[in-house]
């Protein structure tokens, strides 16, 4: 066999083929210029000040899963190894929680999908100084155990003088459900099929009263239900009549539906469900029902929301008679359903507080929306951004005032900046109407003009 044949042999046996020194030379892992061999370790990328920083406010785990993340981007040649501590801070998440901060200019006061109420600066502070040890069930001069949230529970008895009695649980749902559950479990609850409502998810009303053992007892029609219709369904088994304010919807035409007022005559307790959480009459809302209101009408009590029309976080609020609301509140679901410290803080700072950012875009000035709106466009359109100033319509939300609208003014930009807006480093929600993009400065702080006008300029960056 010759030389050559015998070479072509030991190869085809399986044997390592011959590497020549000069293939070893070229060999990226062995020389080290692949880049791959340049990725710095883990502990030497956690010394860079921004991820050490990181680490104190984020904590370790979400640090290092960054920088894994960063590593792996430098091993595909995504990113340089030299830059994998700034692709590191690039992936940190920008909030502690999870929920990122959204400028809301959709014109939806209250929009639910992104958290219904602002909070007040107030109540901000006051939950900061909630967050450790406090005094929520302890009475500090006696040493002994005192009534949970009894400083916010006076507060709130203060802002609905007509209320001899007050409890708040986790949220308007809640407060209806402790009721029913409370006063009509196994007997009937008396309710105009007019308000048999639904609302948002696929969330039914009377679902949520029949999962709490309570029967429901209808009358009336869709449109029409009459003090008599409620008279003839009274019997021993009544717990109490509901009425509910229908929220989202308008029932107009060929209507009637029964006074608080007259129902309370019947005898029977009385319980309205008011939704929005507007405690006292609002001049530009004068259709809307408030708690002072109907309790003077003679409801037995009122439930409603704190995250709508009040402008507080979210909770239920149950006022009214003493006794139904001793009795409630007594109840063992009331444990289940009640709030916690950080909630009771920033109830009571926005029931005491000098405003909130509800109050403030429902009472907003068109004319002052229009020249705030006039102002952003000009500044933009010098930055060569197509921006505009438009007349918009604002409507409360939430489940409050449905088919009011409020005179607002916009920010119109075209259609399609606002995916880049939504997605930004800042987002900024708004609406697409007429083949524009919308942002509607009503629920917008003024203070909050200058960090809409940057997101609209990275935005355009994009484009």
């Amino acid at each position: 066999m010759d030389q050559r044949a015998a070479r072509q042999t030991t190869v085809g046996t399986g044997g390592p083929a011959p590497t020549s020194g000069r293939d070893r030379g070229n060999d990226p892992v062995r020389d080290g210029t692949d880049a791959r061999r340049r990725i710095p370790r883990t502990d030497v990328i956690l010394r860079d000040a921004r991820l050490a920083d990181a680490v104190r406010r984020l904590g370790i785990g979400i640090v290092k899963s960054a920088v894994r993340q960063a590593q792996e981007q430098a091993r595909d040649g995504v990113v340089p190894p030299a830059g994998v501590a700034d692709a590191a801070v690039a992936l940190l998440p920008s909030t502690f929680g999870g929920l990122r901060p959204v400028i809301n200019a959709t014109g939806v006061l209250l929009h639910t999908n992104l958290g219904r109420a602002s909070l007040s600066a107030a109540a901000r502070a006051a939950v900061r100084e909630a967050a450790g040890p406090t005094d929520v069930e302890l009475d500090l001069s006696t040493g002994v155990r005192a009534r949970r949230g009894r400083t916010a529970l006076a507060a709130l008895r203060a802002r609905v003088p007509t209320a001899r009695g007050v409890h708040v649980v986790n949220n308007g749902a809640a407060a209806l459900v402790l009721v029913a559950t409370a006063l009509a479990a196994g007997r009937e609850i008396v309710i105009s099929r007019g308000e048999m409502v639904e609302i948002g998810d696929g969330f039914r009303l009377p679902d949520l009263l029949v999962s709490t053992g309570a029967r429901l007892r209808e009358v009336g029609t869709t449109n029409r239900t009459t003090v008599v219709d409620y008279a003839d369904a009274l019997g021993p088994e009544t717990g109490f009549i509901l009425k509910v304010h229908p929220s989202n919807f308008r029932i107009s035409g060929f209507t009637r539906a029964a006074g608080t007022g007259e129902l309370a005559a019947l005898g029977v307790p009385v319980v309205v469900d008011i939704g929005s959480g507007l405690l006292a009459p609002h001049p530009t809302l004068p259709e809307e029902p408030d708690a002072e209101s109907q309790l003077r009408s003679g409801a037995s009590l009122v439930t409603a929301s704190g995250d709508k029309l009040l402008g507080g976080p979210q909770c239920g609020l149950l006022l009214g008679d003493d006794d139904l609301v001793r009795t409630v509140s007594r109840h063992p679901l009331a444990r289940a359903l009640r709030v916690d410290k950080l909630t009771l803080a920033a109830l009571q700072a926005t029931l005491t507080g000098p405003g909130n950012p509800t109050t403030d875009a429902l009472t907003a000035d068109p004319e002052w929306l229009e020249r705030r709106a006039e102002r952003l466009a000009a500044v933009l359109s010098a930055d060569g951004v197509d921006a505009r100033c438009a007349p918009s319509d604002a409507t409360v939300g939430g489940g409050g005032a449905p088919g009011v609208t409020l005179p607002s003014a916009a920010l119109s930009l075209p259609e399609a900046y606002a995916t880049a807006l939504r997605t930004g480093r800042i987002p900024v929600v708004g609406r697409l109407e007429g083949g524009r993009c919308l942002l509607d400065l009503r629920a917008v702080p003024v203070e909050d003009d200058e960090r809409l006008a940057e997101a609209v300029r990275a935005a355009a960056a994009e484009r």
